[in-house]
């Protein structure tokens, strides 16, 4: 009851009748289009809700990173079978390296062996500005709350590493680095061994496709084409 009152009273209506006319016009249009705006978001949420659910469209992401996941490899069976002696020489060929990489991705997990490998090659650094820069680059990719591959790491260890890049040392991610390395070699590698991929391997066999564990996901509007961004609608 209160609205047309406001309404009316941003109104001069000392003003020519054609000018306040034209003012209720524009003021009426304008609220009409910002409700038309609200009520095609809300049936854009409600139409993605509905796609999300439904299993065909994980699927189709499963089965496109699956074919990503199948490449063919030269590992001799003989050679992956040494790969089940230790989780060392599993990291130490490259083509070990490699298929557990590849394994990772199938569980969403590849973050901890690419942190692993980034403070390799941050200890290899000699001079002091790689240091910091590669400091900085693994705190804010790997370490710092809601960072874009943020490993499992306890507080504690976090404050270390955050009170050491400002003048960091090649022994700065040591402690972080073998807590990943100890998740990866008791957790992922026992299940790696167990995993179609390395059973292919020491078999022989091509390497098949694998199937990828379902995940929630956030879409992007390059899946609906038919869809043109409105990013009012989601603030």
């Amino acid at each position: 009851m209160e609205k047309p009152l406001v309404f009316f009273s941003q109104l001069n209506m000392s003003d020519p009748k054609e000018k306040i006319f034209f003012k209720a016009i524009h003021t009426i249009g304008k609220e009409a289009l910002n409700k038309d705006i609200k009520n095609r978001g809300k049936e854009k949420k409600n139409r993605i809700s509905l796609l999300l659910q439904k299993p065909e469209f994980h699927e189709d992401v499963s089965r496109g990173r699956s074919e990503n996941l199948a490449k063919g490899t030269s590992v001799s069976p003989e050679e992956a079978v040494k790969w089940g002696e230790s989780f060392d020489k599993l990291l130490s060929h490259k083509d070990g390296f490699n298929a557990f990489t590849r394994f990772l991705k199938t569980e969403f997990s590849e973050e901890n062996i690419e942190f692993w490998a980034a403070c390799e090659d941050f200890k290899k650094s000699q001079e002091p500005h790689q240091l910091f820069h590669k400091a900085q680059v693994i705190y804010e990719k790997f370490i710092q709350n809601d960072a874009p591959q943020e490993v499992n790491l306890d507080f504690h260890t976090k404050e270390i590493i955050f009170k050491s890049i400002s003048q960091p040392t090649i022994h700065s991610f040591d402690a972080a680095q073998s807590r990943v390395y100890q998740l990866m070699e008791q957790d992922s590698y026992t299940r790696f061994l167990r995993s179609d991929i390395y059973l292919d391997l020491i078999n022989g066999r091509p390497l098949q496709t694998t199937n990828l564990r379902r995940r929630s996901r956030s879409f992007t509007f390059n899946e609906f084409p038919d869809e043109k961004p409105d990013f009012a609608i989601w603030l």
